[in-house]
């Protein structure tokens, strides 16, 4: 079984409308080059769930977005993405903010195959206020109350992750896999972005194969591109690039804006994306960040 393919094989997938979940946190193994990737089609309307990033930001300024499913938009050390502030401060995305715990349950429930998950966070807040896809249930075996946390089945996932094989075998050795196992079942189809294209062999070291979170049958294509979270991290391989990230977030406030940014390091290829940014040599002498 062979599911290798090419970005834009994973874009032409995709279609306007979808729900797209995007892996990783904030500015760590985002799958970038496949966002870069959408940002050069022509991709509209999108509803995108993340945990997110300049993934979102990019998207947002690219117009490509009609709704954002999130718990946060940040650069880390940029607290806010400046321009997923932009979008959500003009109004021109529609938003449905949840608590990160509460997101990790709606990508269970729907791969788990529910219609919703109960939990008591949010219980006295106003997140159920504002954000009216949230319920309240009451419990079958109590008096309690609970917020019904709605299944967020998507259309298709994109991830990134250290190593991948043909078959679609995803290993990811940082210290954190964060919740992409379930952006992997939350969806019809996951598409998979790898720094390194390992033998299937590769696996069957214990110590290896360990470091697998989800099924391979829950792949549907794998994409090898090197360097292919930059300017996000995919620790051990390299850290987030802040001086990039610096750059990218200084055209918010520039007249340019966006697209400034975007006629300076998108191109047309991701080869041409890298080769702006210094190549993947300098894109993998990136430190780690400390904490």
């Amino acid at each position: 079984m062979n599911k290798l393919m090419e970005a834009a094989d994973v874009v032409a997938q995709l279609q306007d409308g979808m729900t797209v979940g995007i892996g990783g946190w904030g500015p760590r193994r985002k799958p970038m080059a496949l966002v870069r990737e959408m940002l050069r089609s022509d991709l509209r309307d999108l509803t995108i769930v993340s945990y997110g990033g300049a993934d979102v930001g990019m998207l947002c300024a690219a117009g490509k977005v009609k709704k954002l499913v999130f718990a946060f938009v940040s650069l880390d050390f940029i607290p806010l993405e400046p321009f997923f502030r932009q979008a959500r401060q003009a109004g021109t995305i529609e938003v449905a903010e949840m608590d990160e715990g509460m997101m990790l349950l709606g990508l269970r429930a729907a791969a788990w195959g529910l219609p919703f998950i109960p939990t008591e966070v949010g219980l006295g807040t106003d997140i159920v206020k504002v954000n009216p896809a949230l319920k309240l249930v009451d419990s079958p075996y109590d008096d309690r109350e609970w917020v019904a946390v709605p299944a967020l089945k998507l259309d298709a996932s994109l991830i990134h992750v250290d190593r991948a094989d043909a078959r679609g075998i995803c290993q990811i050795a940082g210290p954190d896999h964060y919740m992409d196992d379930m952006f992997a079942r939350a969806a019809d189809k996951t598409f998979v972005s790898c720094d390194e294209l390992v033998d299937s062999d590769f696996f069957a070291d214990p110590a290896e194969a360990r470091l697998v979170f989800w099924e391979r049958a829950a792949t549907t294509g794998v994409v090898h591109l090197p360097g292919g979270a930059h300017p996000a991290s995919c620790s051990p391989l390299y850290g987030f690039d802040v001086a990039h990230f610096k750059e990218y977030a200084g055209y918010a406030k520039d007249e340019a804006g966006f697209a400034g940014y975007a006629d300076k390091y998108l191109g047309a290829s991701e080869a041409d994306y890298q080769a702006a940014v210094g190549g993947l040599d300098a894109i993998r002498q990136l430190p780690l960040p400390v904490y």
